[in-house]
């Protein structure tokens, strides 16, 4: 009995806040609204990129591989995990997924230790249909924004993400 007491008056204690947090609300908390952003935003590329057979994570490996061999040079799995902002473990999982799917392939480098991932041709072909359409949904999901305040956030993206 003391101890279910115990809980009731634990349970019915309301918790301040203000001791908590330096926001009133959380819409004052720039994390809390990023993760918003983020998610909405996230969930609007996935649903589009999904009838493609990419995942979100597929497609910005492949939009970087495009970025970096656009050229034709040759790069490694380190350089598009930097690009995309992916750790090692993560660019290898994904590399493997889009080789079993036909739109990469791996070719051994001249030091024969590291991979040197292309785009096949269907990578290249999804990859023509992909970006315009993640490109055509970016500009959809922001459209509330002015000029002025999509430079500013753009602005404000780069300075965050160095």
């Amino acid at each position: 009995m003391a101890i279910e007491s115990e809980y009731i008056k634990c349970m019915n204690k309301r918790m301040n806040f203000n001791e908590l947090s330096i926001h009133e609300t959380p819409d004052r908390s720039p994390g809390f609204l990023l993760w918003h952003i983020s998610t909405a935003w996230r969930n609007s590329i996935e649903r589009l990129l999904k009838p493609m057979g990419l995942t979100h994570p597929q497609f910005v490996v492949l939009a970087t591989l495009g970025w970096l061999t656009r050229n034709g040079d040759r790069v490694t799995q380190a350089a598009i995990g930097k690009m995309a902002g992916l750790d090692p473990n993560t660019i290898s999982q994904i590399l493997r997924n889009l080789e079993q799917k036909a739109l990469i392939s791996r070719e051994k480098s001249s030091s024969g230790r590291a991979k040197n991932p292309l785009l096949t041709k269907n990578g290249s072909e999804i990859l023509k249909d992909a970006m315009p359409a993640v490109e055509t949904k970016d500009a959809e999901f922001f459209q509330g924004l002015n000029e002025n305040e999509m430079e500013c956030m753009l602005n404000i993206f780069q300075k965050l993400t160095t």
